[in-house]
């Protein structure tokens, strides 16, 4: 297996570009405190190319990837081409899943969630806040790790206390 220190990304590239675009602004921002190694960079699927062609580049990015945040907004439940497949993967891959809710929901959004991700056993969610987002990729990934060895993921949508949010100033 490769070495894995991206973070995938995964959104409604049609209606939730703004989101993904504020984040890797927040990351070129020299004084923002604000990082990630972005899966993105790593090579670029355009709309023209054929959907094969598109999961293949997705599944290179996949295979660099210790975490996928996803990006979830008012139409993400909608989406049935690409999204349910990339959330799949990252299952069949073991890759923890940050679900960020656009509207700044500190807990599981059932409402607006996509079905595919629904029955995952073990995911944190967080609202669209730049030190939740920082924080949940600097933590997430060893706690999913460390809960998956302990208790075998018995249905655990996992939130972080008010008294995190008080810490990082949100």
């Amino acid at each position: 297996m490769s070495y894995r220190n991206k973070t995938y990304v995964a959104f409604d590239g049609d209606n939730d570009m703004k989101y993904y675009r504020l984040m890797t602004a927040w990351k070129e921002h020299d004084n923002i405190d604000f990082n990630f190694f972005n899966a993105h960079d790593l090579n670029s699927a355009r709309d023209t190319s054929t959907e094969e062609s598109i999961k293949s580049q997705l599944r290179i990015r996949m295979d660099n990837s210790k975490q996928m945040l996803l990006l979830v907004g008012d139409s993400t439940k909608y989406l049935r081409k690409f999204l349910p497949w990339e959330i799949e993967l990252a299952r069949k891959k073991d890759i923890p899943i940050i679900i960020v809710n656009l509207n700044n929901k500190k807990d599981y959004d059932d409402d607006l969630c996509p079905s595919a991700i629904k029955d995952w056993i073990y995911t944190v969610s967080i609202p669209f806040k730049m030190k939740a987002i920082q924080y949940a990729l600097d933590e997430f990934p060893d706690d999913y790790y460390k809960s998956k060895n302990i208790s075998n993921f018995k249905d655990h949508r996992f939130r972080y206390k008010d008294s995190v949010y008080e810490k990082l100033g949100i």
